[in-house]
Protein backbone atom coordinates (compact mmCIF):
# COMPACT_ATOMS: atom_id res chain seq x y z
CA UNK A 1 0.00 0.00 0.00
CA UNK A 2 2.95 2.48 0.97
CA UNK A 3 4.55 1.86 -2.03
CA UNK A 4 1.73 2.47 -4.77
CA UNK A 5 0.78 5.49 -2.83
CA UNK A 6 4.05 6.74 -3.19
CA UNK A 7 3.60 5.93 -6.82
CA UNK A 8 -0.30 7.72 -7.10
CA UNK A 9 1.73 10.70 -4.94
CA UNK A 10 4.39 11.22 -6.79
CA UNK A 11 5.28 13.57 -9.79
CA UNK A 12 6.97 12.06 -12.55
CA UNK A 13 8.59 13.27 -15.99
CA UNK A 14 10.10 10.75 -18.36
CA UNK A 15 11.71 10.77 -21.88
CA UNK A 16 9.10 8.02 -22.69
CA UNK A 17 6.09 10.32 -22.21
CA UNK A 18 8.05 12.99 -24.12
CA UNK A 19 8.74 10.75 -27.17
CA UNK A 20 5.18 9.70 -27.37
CA UNK A 21 4.59 13.25 -27.61
CA UNK A 22 6.29 13.83 -30.50
CA UNK A 23 5.04 11.59 -32.43
CA UNK A 24 1.31 11.87 -31.25
CA UNK A 25 2.12 15.71 -32.19
CA UNK A 26 3.71 14.79 -35.67
CA UNK A 27 0.54 12.52 -36.47
CA UNK A 28 -2.33 14.44 -35.43
CA UNK A 29 -0.46 17.64 -37.20
CA UNK A 30 -0.04 16.41 -40.27
CA UNK A 31 -3.50 14.89 -40.39
CA UNK A 32 -5.59 17.57 -39.33
CA UNK A 33 -3.62 21.09 -39.68
CA UNK A 34 -0.86 19.75 -42.19
CA UNK A 35 1.10 23.36 -43.91
CA UNK A 36 0.05 25.42 -40.57
CA UNK A 37 2.88 24.54 -38.45
CA UNK A 38 6.02 23.50 -38.25
CA UNK A 39 5.28 19.56 -37.12
CA UNK A 40 7.81 17.87 -38.04
CA UNK A 41 10.36 20.70 -36.53
CA UNK A 42 8.28 20.82 -33.34
CA UNK A 43 7.95 17.41 -32.94
CA UNK A 44 12.06 16.77 -33.63
CA UNK A 45 12.90 19.01 -31.07
CA UNK A 46 10.87 17.22 -28.55
CA UNK A 47 12.57 13.55 -29.81
CA UNK A 48 16.02 15.64 -29.52
CA UNK A 49 15.26 17.17 -26.28
CA UNK A 50 14.28 13.56 -24.55
CA UNK A 51 17.50 12.14 -25.80
CA UNK A 52 19.50 14.72 -24.36
CA UNK A 53 17.89 14.73 -21.03
CA UNK A 54 18.58 11.02 -21.06
CA UNK A 55 22.55 11.65 -21.61
CA UNK A 56 22.63 14.10 -19.19
CA UNK A 57 20.80 11.44 -16.45
CA UNK A 58 23.50 8.91 -17.20
CA UNK A 59 26.64 11.45 -16.77
CA UNK A 60 29.87 9.37 -16.98
CA UNK A 61 28.06 6.11 -17.17
CA UNK A 62 28.56 4.20 -20.44
CA UNK A 63 26.79 1.45 -19.78
CA UNK A 64 23.43 0.51 -18.03
CA UNK A 65 21.76 -2.69 -16.77
CA UNK A 66 17.84 -3.00 -15.42
CA UNK A 67 17.01 0.18 -13.89
CA UNK A 68 19.38 2.40 -11.87
CA UNK A 69 18.21 4.72 -9.07
CA UNK A 70 20.59 8.06 -9.71
CA UNK A 71 20.38 10.68 -6.37
CA UNK A 72 18.99 14.24 -6.98
CA UNK A 73 22.06 15.67 -5.83
CA UNK A 74 24.80 14.12 -8.46
CA UNK A 75 23.13 15.84 -11.27
CA UNK A 76 21.30 18.98 -10.34
CA UNK A 77 24.24 21.33 -10.25
CA UNK A 78 25.61 19.88 -13.48
CA UNK A 79 25.73 22.44 -16.56
CA UNK A 80 24.30 19.78 -18.81
CA UNK A 81 21.63 18.47 -16.86
CA UNK A 82 20.17 22.30 -15.48
CA UNK A 83 20.76 22.76 -19.84
CA UNK A 84 18.74 19.59 -20.84
CA UNK A 85 15.72 20.48 -19.08
CA UNK A 86 15.68 23.58 -20.17
CA UNK A 87 15.80 22.56 -24.11
CA UNK A 88 12.85 20.36 -23.10
CA UNK A 89 10.94 22.95 -21.39
CA UNK A 90 11.20 25.23 -24.53
CA UNK A 91 10.46 22.32 -26.82
CA UNK A 92 7.08 21.88 -24.94
CA UNK A 93 6.14 25.18 -24.90
CA UNK A 94 7.11 25.73 -28.48
CA UNK A 95 4.84 22.80 -28.99
CA UNK A 96 2.07 23.67 -26.70
CA UNK A 97 1.69 27.27 -28.50
CA UNK A 98 1.45 25.55 -31.75
CA UNK A 99 -1.38 22.86 -30.70
CA UNK A 100 -3.34 26.33 -29.08
CA UNK A 101 -2.94 28.13 -31.89
CA UNK A 102 -4.97 25.23 -33.84
CA UNK A 103 -6.59 23.36 -31.40
CA UNK A 104 -9.85 24.28 -33.12
CA UNK A 105 -9.27 22.38 -35.73
CA UNK A 106 -9.71 18.79 -33.96
CA UNK A 107 -10.00 17.56 -30.90
CA UNK A 108 -7.18 15.45 -30.80
CA UNK A 109 -4.73 19.20 -31.10
CA UNK A 110 -6.97 20.34 -28.12
CA UNK A 111 -5.59 17.20 -26.29
CA UNK A 112 -2.14 17.15 -27.19
CA UNK A 113 -2.12 21.07 -26.25
CA UNK A 114 -2.92 20.21 -22.77
CA UNK A 115 -0.20 16.83 -22.96
CA UNK A 116 1.99 19.81 -24.15
CA UNK A 117 1.60 22.26 -21.25
CA UNK A 118 1.51 19.58 -18.90
CA UNK A 119 5.21 18.62 -19.87
CA UNK A 120 5.56 21.87 -19.56
CA UNK A 121 4.97 22.65 -16.16
CA UNK A 122 6.37 19.78 -15.14
CA UNK A 123 9.63 21.02 -16.22
CA UNK A 124 8.85 24.19 -14.34
CA UNK A 125 8.53 21.79 -10.95
CA UNK A 126 11.40 19.93 -11.65
CA UNK A 127 13.68 23.44 -11.95
CA UNK A 128 12.47 24.75 -8.45
CA UNK A 129 13.61 23.38 -5.35
CA UNK A 130 12.66 19.95 -3.45
CA UNK A 131 9.74 20.97 -1.22
CA UNK A 132 9.96 19.99 2.37
CA UNK A 133 8.92 16.11 2.91
CA UNK A 134 9.57 14.99 -0.73
CA UNK A 135 11.85 13.36 -2.33
CA UNK A 136 13.55 13.49 -6.14
CA UNK A 137 15.63 10.67 -7.35
CA UNK A 138 16.16 9.39 -11.22
CA UNK A 139 15.52 6.18 -12.41
CA UNK A 140 17.80 5.16 -15.47
CA UNK A 141 17.51 2.59 -17.73
CA UNK A 142 19.21 1.67 -20.88
CA UNK A 143 17.07 3.68 -23.16
CA UNK A 144 15.25 6.11 -20.75
CA UNK A 145 15.25 8.13 -18.16
CA UNK A 146 12.34 9.53 -15.61
CA UNK A 147 12.78 12.25 -13.39
CA UNK A 148 10.81 10.97 -9.53
CA UNK A 149 9.27 13.22 -7.50
CA UNK A 150 7.84 11.96 -4.16
CA UNK A 151 6.35 12.23 -0.83
CA UNK A 152 8.63 10.35 1.76
CA UNK A 153 5.38 8.74 3.24
CA UNK A 154 1.43 8.43 2.43
CA UNK A 155 0.82 9.44 6.47
CA UNK A 156 -1.07 13.13 5.76
CA UNK A 157 -3.03 12.18 2.49
CA UNK A 158 -4.03 8.81 4.21
CA UNK A 159 -5.25 10.56 7.70
CA UNK A 160 -6.91 12.88 5.03
CA UNK A 161 -9.17 10.06 3.23
CA UNK A 162 -10.00 8.66 6.86
CA UNK A 163 -10.99 12.08 8.25
CA UNK A 164 -13.02 13.16 5.30
CA UNK A 165 -15.98 10.78 5.93
CA UNK A 166 -17.40 8.30 9.00
CA UNK A 167 -16.46 4.85 7.35
CA UNK A 168 -14.64 1.64 8.40
CA UNK A 169 -10.92 1.11 7.39
CA UNK A 170 -10.01 -2.85 7.46
CA UNK A 171 -5.95 -3.72 5.99
CA UNK A 172 -5.00 -7.05 6.46
CA UNK A 173 -1.68 -9.25 5.48
CA UNK A 174 0.13 -11.93 6.52
CA UNK A 175 3.63 -9.20 7.08
CA UNK A 176 2.36 -5.76 8.64
CA UNK A 177 4.92 -5.70 11.00
CA UNK A 178 7.12 -7.80 13.41
CA UNK A 179 5.76 -6.14 16.68
CA UNK A 180 2.90 -6.35 19.06
CA UNK A 181 1.79 -2.73 17.41
CA UNK A 182 2.57 -3.55 13.58
CA UNK A 183 4.78 -0.48 13.42
CA UNK A 184 6.44 -1.27 10.08
CA UNK A 185 3.06 -0.83 8.83
CA UNK A 186 1.37 2.12 11.17
CA UNK A 187 4.02 3.95 11.55
CA UNK A 188 4.57 5.03 7.57
CA UNK A 189 0.47 4.97 7.39
CA UNK A 190 -0.24 6.97 10.14
CA UNK A 191 -2.53 4.18 11.65
CA UNK A 192 -0.58 4.40 15.20
CA UNK A 193 -4.71 4.85 16.90
CA UNK A 194 -6.13 1.64 15.10
CA UNK A 195 -7.35 -1.37 16.59
CA UNK A 196 -4.78 -4.23 15.98
CA UNK A 197 -5.46 -7.70 15.75
CA UNK A 198 -3.26 -10.28 15.73
CA UNK A 199 -4.47 -13.88 14.39
CA UNK A 200 -1.60 -17.17 15.02
CA UNK A 201 -0.84 -19.46 12.45
CA UNK A 202 -2.87 -22.56 11.49
CA UNK A 203 0.57 -24.20 11.05
CA UNK A 204 3.17 -26.28 13.15
CA UNK A 205 6.26 -24.73 12.25
CA UNK A 206 8.64 -26.47 14.90
CA UNK A 207 7.40 -29.94 13.49
CA UNK A 208 6.71 -28.77 9.47
CA UNK A 209 9.85 -26.56 9.01
CA UNK A 210 13.49 -26.84 9.69
CA UNK A 211 15.73 -23.45 9.67
CA UNK A 212 19.49 -23.37 9.15
CA UNK A 213 21.61 -20.62 9.40
CA UNK A 214 25.45 -21.56 8.03
CA UNK A 215 28.05 -20.45 10.49
CA UNK A 216 31.09 -21.30 8.57
CA UNK A 217 30.09 -19.24 5.72
CA UNK A 218 31.44 -16.46 3.50
CA UNK A 219 29.90 -13.27 4.68
CA UNK A 220 27.51 -11.14 1.70
CA UNK A 221 30.45 -8.44 1.25
CA UNK A 222 33.00 -11.07 0.61
CA UNK A 223 33.70 -11.48 -2.92
CA UNK A 224 33.23 -15.73 -2.71
CA UNK A 225 29.91 -15.37 -1.36
CA UNK A 226 27.61 -15.80 -4.42
CA UNK A 227 29.83 -18.77 -5.23
CA UNK A 228 29.03 -20.59 -2.43
CA UNK A 229 25.62 -19.45 -2.05
CA UNK A 230 25.12 -21.87 -5.69
CA UNK A 231 27.15 -24.59 -4.38
CA UNK A 232 25.63 -24.85 -1.18
CA UNK A 233 22.29 -24.44 -3.51
CA UNK A 234 23.36 -27.33 -5.43
CA UNK A 235 23.69 -29.65 -2.65
CA UNK A 236 20.64 -29.36 -1.48
CA UNK A 237 19.34 -29.82 -4.69
CA UNK A 238 20.78 -33.00 -4.78
CA UNK A 239 19.87 -34.14 -1.49
CA UNK A 240 15.98 -33.39 -2.04
CA UNK A 241 15.74 -34.01 -5.92
CA UNK A 242 15.16 -30.42 -6.87
CA UNK A 243 12.11 -28.69 -5.42
CA UNK A 244 14.26 -25.46 -4.34
CA UNK A 245 13.52 -21.55 -4.66
CA UNK A 246 16.74 -19.82 -4.72
CA UNK A 247 15.74 -16.11 -3.56
CA UNK A 248 18.61 -13.42 -4.50
CA UNK A 249 18.17 -10.20 -2.56
CA UNK A 250 19.40 -7.99 -5.87
CA UNK A 251 19.25 -8.43 -9.45
CA UNK A 252 23.08 -8.47 -9.50
CA UNK A 253 24.18 -11.35 -7.98
CA UNK A 254 21.85 -13.72 -9.68
CA UNK A 255 23.75 -14.50 -12.39
CA UNK A 256 27.21 -15.67 -10.10
CA UNK A 257 24.75 -17.48 -8.03
CA UNK A 258 22.78 -19.37 -11.05
CA UNK A 259 26.46 -20.18 -12.31
CA UNK A 260 27.71 -21.86 -9.39
CA UNK A 261 24.50 -23.70 -9.06
CA UNK A 262 24.43 -25.21 -12.58
CA UNK A 263 28.36 -26.27 -12.60
CA UNK A 264 27.86 -27.91 -9.23
CA UNK A 265 25.19 -30.22 -9.86
CA UNK A 266 26.98 -30.77 -13.23
CA UNK A 267 30.16 -31.97 -10.71
CA UNK A 268 27.57 -33.60 -8.42
CA UNK A 269 25.76 -35.81 -11.12
CA UNK A 270 22.55 -34.33 -10.88
CA UNK A 271 20.22 -33.44 -13.35
CA UNK A 272 17.99 -31.26 -11.96
CA UNK A 273 16.56 -28.46 -14.04
CA UNK A 274 17.90 -24.95 -13.57
CA UNK A 275 15.38 -22.69 -13.96
CA UNK A 276 16.17 -18.70 -14.09
CA UNK A 277 14.61 -15.23 -13.25
CA UNK A 278 14.79 -13.23 -16.82
CA UNK A 279 15.00 -16.49 -19.03
CA UNK A 280 11.44 -16.81 -19.18
CA UNK A 281 8.32 -14.88 -18.35
CA UNK A 282 7.71 -15.40 -14.79
CA UNK A 283 4.07 -17.17 -15.02
CA UNK A 284 5.95 -20.12 -18.07
CA UNK A 285 8.72 -20.32 -14.83
CA UNK A 286 6.24 -21.16 -12.21
CA UNK A 287 4.04 -23.18 -14.20
CA UNK A 288 7.24 -25.17 -15.18
CA UNK A 289 8.59 -25.33 -11.29
CA UNK A 290 4.78 -26.44 -9.93
CA UNK A 291 5.00 -29.92 -11.18
CA UNK A 292 7.68 -30.49 -8.93
CA UNK A 293 9.78 -32.53 -11.70
CA UNK A 294 13.13 -32.00 -9.87
CA UNK A 295 13.86 -28.19 -10.77
CA UNK A 296 14.88 -25.38 -9.15
CA UNK A 297 14.54 -22.20 -9.45
CA UNK A 298 16.54 -18.78 -8.91
CA UNK A 299 14.63 -15.32 -8.73
CA UNK A 300 14.95 -12.27 -7.48
CA UNK A 301 12.63 -9.57 -5.61
CA UNK A 302 9.67 -10.93 -7.42
CA UNK A 303 9.50 -14.25 -6.23
CA UNK A 304 9.88 -13.30 -2.41
CA UNK A 305 5.65 -12.66 -2.09
CA UNK A 306 2.39 -12.95 -4.08
CA UNK A 307 3.90 -17.35 -5.19
CA UNK A 308 1.87 -19.71 -4.14
CA UNK A 309 3.74 -23.52 -4.40
CA UNK A 310 1.65 -25.68 -2.03
CA UNK A 311 2.37 -29.14 -1.41
CA UNK A 312 5.76 -31.38 -2.00
CA UNK A 313 6.46 -29.46 -5.08
CA UNK A 314 8.40 -26.60 -3.21
CA UNK A 315 10.43 -27.88 -0.01
CA UNK A 316 13.50 -26.34 0.09
CA UNK A 317 14.20 -22.41 0.11
CA UNK A 318 17.23 -20.62 0.11
CA UNK A 319 17.90 -17.03 1.14
CA UNK A 320 21.52 -15.54 -0.52
CA UNK A 321 21.76 -12.64 2.77
CA UNK A 322 19.85 -10.67 5.07
CA UNK A 323 17.17 -8.38 2.96
CA UNK A 324 18.29 -5.19 3.98
CA UNK A 325 17.00 -2.07 2.02
CA UNK A 326 20.14 -0.85 -0.42
CA UNK A 327 21.73 2.31 1.64
CA UNK A 328 22.34 4.23 -2.02
CA UNK A 329 18.76 4.23 -2.87
CA UNK A 330 17.65 7.98 -2.82
CA UNK A 331 14.32 7.50 -1.14
CA UNK A 332 15.86 5.13 1.46
CA UNK A 333 18.32 8.16 2.25
CA UNK A 334 15.48 10.21 2.10
CA UNK A 335 13.72 8.25 4.81
CA UNK A 336 16.98 7.39 7.29
CA UNK A 337 17.60 11.22 7.36
CA UNK A 338 14.30 12.13 8.22
CA UNK A 339 14.66 9.62 11.27
CA UNK A 340 17.42 10.82 12.71
CA UNK A 341 16.64 14.64 12.35
CA UNK A 342 13.53 13.05 14.14
CA UNK A 343 16.22 11.80 17.03
CA UNK A 344 15.35 8.02 15.74
CA UNK A 345 17.62 5.21 15.35
CA UNK A 346 17.64 4.63 11.42
CA UNK A 347 19.08 1.30 11.54
CA UNK A 348 16.61 -0.09 14.06
CA UNK A 349 13.59 1.80 12.94
CA UNK A 350 14.42 1.50 9.38
CA UNK A 351 16.55 -0.75 8.21
CA UNK A 352 16.14 -3.56 10.42
CA UNK A 353 12.57 -3.59 10.26
CA UNK A 354 12.53 -3.66 6.60
CA UNK A 355 14.37 -6.82 6.41
CA UNK A 356 12.70 -8.23 9.48
CA UNK A 357 9.26 -8.07 7.19
CA UNK A 358 10.86 -8.85 3.92
CA UNK A 359 12.84 -12.27 5.67
CA UNK A 360 9.49 -13.25 6.71
CA UNK A 361 8.03 -12.69 3.25
CA UNK A 362 10.75 -14.90 1.81
CA UNK A 363 10.66 -17.54 4.31
CA UNK A 364 6.62 -17.60 4.18
CA UNK A 365 7.48 -19.58 0.77
CA UNK A 366 8.12 -22.51 2.22
CA UNK A 367 5.05 -23.60 3.84
CA UNK A 368 1.68 -22.92 2.40
CA UNK A 369 -0.67 -25.63 3.78
CA UNK A 370 -0.94 -27.74 6.87
CA UNK A 371 0.82 -30.61 5.53
CA UNK A 372 3.66 -28.90 4.13
CA UNK A 373 6.90 -29.51 5.06
CA UNK A 374 10.41 -28.18 4.16
CA UNK A 375 13.63 -26.29 5.17
CA UNK A 376 14.58 -22.86 4.79
CA UNK A 377 18.32 -21.79 4.38
CA UNK A 378 19.04 -18.36 4.91
CA UNK A 379 23.22 -18.18 3.65
CA UNK A 380 23.94 -15.24 6.26
CA UNK A 381 26.37 -15.60 9.11
CA UNK A 382 24.86 -12.12 10.42
CA UNK A 383 21.63 -13.82 11.63
CA UNK A 384 23.25 -15.78 14.07
CA UNK A 385 26.25 -13.77 14.61
CA UNK A 386 24.95 -10.06 15.04
CA UNK A 387 22.41 -8.39 17.79
CA UNK A 388 19.93 -7.35 15.77
CA UNK A 389 19.57 -11.47 14.65
CA UNK A 390 17.14 -11.74 17.24
CA UNK A 391 14.83 -9.28 15.91
CA UNK A 392 15.07 -10.78 12.70
CA UNK A 393 14.78 -14.35 14.01
CA UNK A 394 11.54 -13.50 15.87
CA UNK A 395 10.08 -12.30 13.07
CA UNK A 396 10.46 -15.49 11.31
CA UNK A 397 8.02 -18.45 11.70
CA UNK A 398 9.07 -20.27 15.06
CA UNK A 399 10.84 -23.31 12.94
CA UNK A 400 12.70 -25.74 14.53
CA UNK A 401 16.57 -24.83 14.49
CA UNK A 402 19.45 -26.86 13.12
CA UNK A 403 23.28 -26.58 13.73
CA UNK A 404 25.06 -28.09 10.89
CA UNK A 405 24.82 -28.81 7.27
CA UNK A 406 24.65 -32.85 7.91
CA UNK A 407 21.47 -32.66 9.73
CA UNK A 408 20.08 -29.86 7.15
CA UNK A 409 21.18 -32.98 4.40
CA UNK A 410 19.62 -35.38 6.62
CA UNK A 411 16.04 -33.51 6.93
CA UNK A 412 16.04 -33.01 3.50
CA UNK A 413 16.95 -36.86 2.53
CA UNK A 414 13.67 -37.72 5.08
CA UNK A 415 11.59 -35.15 2.84
CA UNK A 416 12.94 -37.11 -0.43
CA UNK A 417 12.41 -40.78 1.00
CA UNK A 418 9.03 -39.80 2.05
CA UNK A 419 8.16 -38.26 -1.15
CA UNK A 420 9.15 -41.46 -3.15
CA UNK A 421 7.31 -43.57 -0.47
Amino acid sequence: LVDVGLQFLGTTLGTGQVIDLARDLLAAGTQHARGLAPWAERSTALEHAARGLRVACAGPMREVRGTVKLRWADREAEAAFVQARDELAQAARAAADAAEALEGASLELSRLHDRAQTLADLCEQFDAPTAAGRVRWIDLTPHAARLVESPLDIRAPLTAQRRAGARSWIFTSATLGDDEALSWFTAGTGLEDANRVRVGSPFDYPRQARLWTPSRFPLPQEPGHPVAVGQLAARCVAALGGRTFVLTTTLRVLPDIAAALRAQLQALGCEAQVLIQGEEPRRTLMARFGDGQGRVLVGSQSFWEGVDVPGDALQCVLIDKLPFPPPNDPLVQARVRQIEEEGGRAFERFFVAEAAVSLKQGAGRLIRTENDRGLLVVCDPRLARMGYGRRLMQAMPPMTRLDSEGEAMAWLSTLALQRGS
